[in-house]
């Protein structure tokens, strides 16, 4: 028995070797009349459902279309938020051997242009408006030279008339093809595109939703945006998988949520943090009936145990943890509802089936003992293909032996349980040792002068590199001086910051997430000053 910090591989119900489209054949050759899809519309008359028989149908009818247009391997991109057409269209791609480009709503124009030309898509499909902006007028302004058509989700009948004229046989699609482009969300820089696979999304899906406690026939109720890993992936296959019904809702709203579960009987969900607490905070939420729910998946950042309590409370359920990226296909490692509370809330359990995963030291490249710190590596048939046209980066991702350096920093126990601690490209290296900012970002975070702390290292010539921290501060007396101290209170004189500077607000990627790098840059071109130097 090693000391090392390494998992191997478990066996287990093996992988399905088969494609996305190959599911769906199955499914509604084996479930042909059972409920598929249901779109979770707040309005009654926009409410509309398909059995497996009819989802197979129209999105053959989707892939007969495309088939008329572009050819097997065209990427095909989709810029809107949640609609049965968002998924109608991602089955059909499926069937056509063609690749989904899934694009944030959020995005802006120059951000879609990134995106667009990037992955050299061929045709988008959109809705006319979103959140007040006219997108087709937006679309309509992209001079991208491989960008051909523009559809409007608005319009779908029209598209789907083009399937009338084509003969051209569905391609043979392999396990291993390429299904998607999803872009990361560019905190370290310009948002790449993994090249998602069949076999991984289907697989990756099906193991974190058994293990969540997915079973045959189940409803999963569906707030999270089409265009993320966790929604068009983990919840739309996964739920596909299992011959499930999957109420697809157009966007997150408690109300539409806690509706939807008592309205549809709704036995899963996946949700982050976020959702979790407007859920459990909703002011009529004990009046709903939700005994129906049994499992939920919970992702996406750190969640309190409290809330945690709360919410298995309040939905009679046990909630899962995972930790994943887009780079894997959604979730790699996930706590057991079976795991202890205490494991549930402080690790992320153990990687998904036929999935290897170690800790690796970030200087030496070697494997790490138990319960020290390191990059988290994993292995498998759950890694991307690759970064979409950027080989350097791809290299950099997956080394020359298959490994996926997730770029994340944790540990992992004897038991094989992970636990997560920061991001590597935030690690910090002062003079030889190891700074790892979430910790001194939590720290300052439980005093109550300050809302926000984002740390990170800026070049020095003595040090290698020093640390610095940006902050938000609440309303009040509150001033560096006093957090600087407070840091020296709690911890090794090393770790606190000795560049102190405020911003009224952070720079943020379309889904929310900080981008360091920005504040990096601005403080290397003096836009950011120091309130605070104890160099």
């Amino acid at each position: 028995m090693t000391d090392h910090a390494y998992w191997p591989p478990t066996a287990g119900e093996p992988t399905l070797d088969t494609t996305l489209g190959d599911l769906l054949r199955d499914a509604a050759a084996t479930v042909p009349d059972r409920l598929a899809l249901v779109d979770g519309s707040a309005e009654p008359s926009a409410r509309r459902e398909w059995t497996y028989r009819e989802l197979l149908q129209d999105a053959e009818r989707v892939a007969r279309a495309l088939l008329s247009r572009y050819a097997p391997g065209d990427r095909i991109a989709v810029w809107s938020a949640n609609r049965p057409e968002w998924e109608l269209l991602q089955l059909g791609a499926a069937l056509a051997g063609m690749v989904l480009v899934t694009v944030n709503p959020a995005l802006r124009e120059r951000e879609l242009r990134h995106v667009l030309g990037q992955s050299r898509a061929c045709a988008l499909f959109l809705t006319a408006d979103f959140r007040g902006e006219r997108r087709a007028d937006v679309a309509g302004r992209l001079d991208l030279p491989e960008l051909r058509e523009r559809y409007l989700f608005e319009d779908w009948a029209a598209f789907l008339a083009l399937a009338e004229a084509c003969d051209v046989p569905f391609p043979d699609v392999k396990p291993r093809d390429a299904a998607q482009i999803q872009y990361t969300s560019g905190t370290t820089g310009a948002p790449k595109g993994c090249r998602l696979h069949h076999q991984g999304s289907i697989n990756a899906a099906r193991f974190a939703g058994t293990r969540g406690g997915l079973r045959d026939g189940d409803i999963w109720i569906n707030p999270m945006p089409m265009f993320h890993v966790g929604s068009c992936v983990m919840a739309a296959i996964g739920i596909l998988a299992l011959h499930g019904t999957h109420v697809l809702l157009p966007r997150f709203d408690a109300t539409l949520v806690l509706d939807r579960i008592q309205e549809h009987r709704g036995t899963i969900m996946l949700a982050v943090p976020t959702i979790l607490n407007a859920l459990v905070n909703h002011p009529r939420v004990e009046e709903y009936d939700l005994s129906s729910m049994r499992s939920m998946l919970l992702g996406g950042a750190g969640c309190p145990a409290a809330l945690v309590r709360r919410a298995e409370s309040l939905f009679d359920c046990t909630i899962s943890i995972g930790f994943g990226q887009t780079e894997v296909h959604g979730v790699v490692t996930q706590t057991h509802p079976a795991d202890s509370f205490e494991d549930r809330m402080t690790t992320v359990g153990h990687p998904l089936p036929h999935m290897e995963a170690r800790i690796l030291d970030p200087v030496t490249g070697r494997t790490v003992r138990f319960g020290e710190r390191g990059e988290i590596c994993v292995r498998g048939y759950q890694s991307m293909l690759d970064y979409f046209e950027l080989p350097e980066a791809s290299r950099a991702t997956l080394d020359a032996d298959g490994w996926l350096h997730t770029g994340d920093l944790g540990s992992m126990d004897e038991r094989g349980f992970i636990r997560v601690t920061g991001r590597l490209k935030d690690m910090i290296i002062r003079g030889g040792e190891n700074i790892y900012p979430r910790e001194i970002e939590e720290l300052l975070l439980t005093h109550p002068g300050v809302s926000g702390a984002e740390v990170l290292g800026v070049p020095d010539e003595h040090w290698g590199e020093q640390v610095a921290v940006v902050l938000q501060l609440r309303p009040g007396p509150t001033r560096a001086e006093e957090l600087y101290r407070y840091c020296r209170e709690n911890l090794a004189p090393f770790k606190a910051p000795r560049l102190w500077y405020l911003t009224e607000d952070f720079p943020v990627t379309a889904s929310g997430k900080i981008q360091k790098y920005v504040l990096r840059r601005r403080i290397a071109d003096g836009d950011l000053k120091p309130v605070l130097s104890m160099i």
